[in-house]
């Protein structure tokens, strides 16, 4: 089984919001470059100066991202 993984990098201050939207711009283009497939991305911001950019990725690739883009948080998405 193939597990989806959610990684997460946050950002802290006043630009925080903008520094995750170019953060998921690069999480893209290194996906494209290196050949592997993501289910989807995006930023989530609920608190004020925290922003989150995500990427949500198959359980096998989570070594080849882990060790290159270090993220700080991961989690198991739950299958609807």
């Amino acid at each position: 089984m193939n597990r989806k993984i959610r990684l997460v990098w946050d950002f802290y201050g006043e630009t925080a919001e903008g520094t995750a939207q170019h953060h998921v711009v690069h999480l893209k283009e290194f996906m494209e470059r290196e050949k592997l497939d993501y289910f989807n991305e995006g930023i989530d911001s609920n608190v004020e100066l925290h922003c989150l950019a995500y990427m949500t990725v198959s359980e096998k690739d989570v070594k080849i991202l882990r060790d290159a883009l270090r993220p700080n948080r991961a989690f198991v998405e739950k299958d609807d």
